[in-house]
């Protein structure tokens, strides 16, 4: 793989779920409701997303930066997006930010961290 397409290969996919995340939150609601069981998918898909997303600013950010370092700053550009959405939120017809969806989505970054930490220790440690 030459130098370019690595590049891209590492630095495309945490922008592309961005994308798709700002997306997503432009849509309107429909104000239907659809029932608990589908309140707890969003909050899943809230935590996933942006546990994915820190994983993928890690996986870039180590390739310039050292370990802890990535991930000191992948954790803060994932919870500052995460904010940041919520308040975009608050400019789509019948969508609302708030406080409780970025403490998702901070949870969900801070899992993430938290696997990524252990992982790294795990490998680092002889056995």
């Amino acid at each position: 793989m030459d130098k370019t397409t690595r590049a891209v290969a590492v630095w495309l996919p945490p922008f592309a779920l961005m994308a798709l995340i700002f997306a997503l939150s432009s849509m309107p609601s429909d104000d239907v409701d659809r029932g608990l069981a589908y309140y707890l998918l969003r909050k899943v898909a809230h935590f996933t997303e942006y546990a994915l997303l820190l994983a993928l600013w890690w996986r870039a950010l180590r390739t310039r930066l050292a370990v802890r370092t990535a991930l000191a700053l992948s954790l803060a550009i994932t919870i500052g997006y995460a904010a940041s959405d919520e308040l975009h939120q608050r400019s789509v017809e019948g969508r609302v930010g708030t406080p409780v969806d970025v403490a998702i989505d901070t949870a969900g970054a801070l899992s993430a961290a938290a696997l990524i930490a252990r992982s790294r220790r795990l490998t680092a440690t002889p056995t």
